[in-house]
């Protein structure tokens, strides 16, 4: 045992726990955090207050949260699965009931102060849920197809109720997700060969649909995927975010035209530049090597959860942080990949950057989960 190690054991077990953090992990998200807010308080042309300090206040509650969430033990955690997972389900079926509109979409809960999109919530508890079940479930019966049904219908009741709403994006991140916890799982891959043929066909059938009164998507959804193709063929209309975003980042070359100075956002070319195209102004002030920089963070973020999944040995544990990691890629990948135009824009935020309540408090909850994990994996 080393001097270091001794001196943690001499610690009270309450006050331990502290050491226990994965405390890389709470450094670079506050660092990914900060980035955001500087990035926040350029686009409102240095006003502090417009962005940037609402999303420091919630930045502060949601780390509170994030170290509370962490000191509990993870079987208390895996025990409120199913009561978590059956609290969100009845939070999406109130969103149909007494949902908030905005942006032509019924997506919110006015719950007093704070405005809450239930169906970011699902994020989490689905992969909770998921996970308590492979615990608990035979490693034997994994692949059994009764088995494997429980869990597919765990993740399709809540996407059935966020498409509706609609929520295109979100639905396909509680697809990916919960598929991800599916194969961290064991599951067998001809399941997931058997629903990329299911999907490709869906892909046929959304295109064929189109136009008909059963078409799949929503009008404003297929506007979308024409965008995505060609943006340039309404430059002013349609694909007027996508072009302006591409602008955005190809002007700021390698090092960027600096610190509030970009023009596209200040100017207000730049739609939704304080959420989703949040990226787009990054690499407009900071170029290449600011964006590539942040991808860095993010990459990091990213190892030390799966190093944590690697190294903890309760399968539970390990699920949730697999799955949860899984979510917060999607966040990743979806974005970047909207914003670059490589593909269609869903409305996915970009996280610990783009502004907002729901996904800000719900990413934080998700990593005191991944820290509770950490902190109470067997010794």
């Amino acid at each position: 045992m080393s001097f270091l190690e001794y001196q943690v054991k001499t610690v009270p077990g309450g006050l331990r726990k502290v050491f226990y953090l994965n405390w890389p992990l709470v450094v670079l998200v506050a660092a990914v955090s900060s980035v955001g807010f500087l990035v926040l308080y350029s686009i409102a042309g240095g006003n502090l207050s417009v962005w940037a300090e609402p999303q420091m206040k919630r930045f502060g509650v949601g780390m509170v949260l994030m170290f509370a969430i962490a000191f509990v033990p993870i079987w208390f955690w895996r025990n409120m699965a199913g009561l978590a997972y059956g609290i969100t389900i009845l939070l999406l079926l109130a969103v149909e009931f007494f949902g908030v509109v905005g942006m032509g979409a019924q997506r919110w809960l006015d719950i007093g102060p704070l405005r809450l999109q239930p169906s970011e919530l699902m994020k989490v508890t689905m992969v909770m849920m998921l996970a308590a079940y492979y615990d608990w479930l035979d490693l034997k019966k994994t692949s059994r197809p009764l088995w494997v049904l429980i869990p597919v219908l765990i993740i399709l009741i809540p996407t059935f109720l966020v498409v509706i709403q609609p929520n295109l994006g979100t639905s396909l991140m509680l697809l990916m997700g919960g598929a991800a916890v599916m194969f961290a799982a064991g599951v067998s891959i001809w399941y997931f060969a058997a629903v990329a043929a299911l999907v490709g066909g869906l892909v046929v059938a959304v295109f064929t649909t189109r136009g008909t009164p059963w078409q799949f998507l929503h009008d404003y959804q297929y506007r979308r995927i024409d965008t995505f193709l060609d943006p340039s063929a309404d430059p002013l209309g349609a694909g007027y975010n996508i072009m302006q975003a591409k602008i955005a980042l190809g002007s700021g070359g390698w090092g960027g035209k600096g610190f509030m100075q970009g023009t596209q956002s200040r100017l207000n070319f730049l739609p939704e530049k304080h959420t989703d195209f949040i990226f787009t102004t990054l690499g407009e002030e900071f170029g290449f090597v600011g964006a590539f920089s942040l991808l860095i963070l993010y990459g990091l973020i990213l190892f030390f959860c799966f190093t944590s999944a690697l190294q903890n040995k309760d399968r539970f544990s390990q699920l949730l942080i697999i799955g949860l990691a899984a979510n917060f890629f999607l966040y990743l990948a979806v974005n970047l990949s909207m914003v670059m135009g490589m593909a269609p824009v869903v409305g996915v935020p970009l996280p610990f950057l783009s502004y907002g309540g729901s996904v800000m408090l719900v990413l934080l909850i998700a990593f005191g989960l991944i820290q509770s994990a950490h902190v109470h994996r067997p010794r």
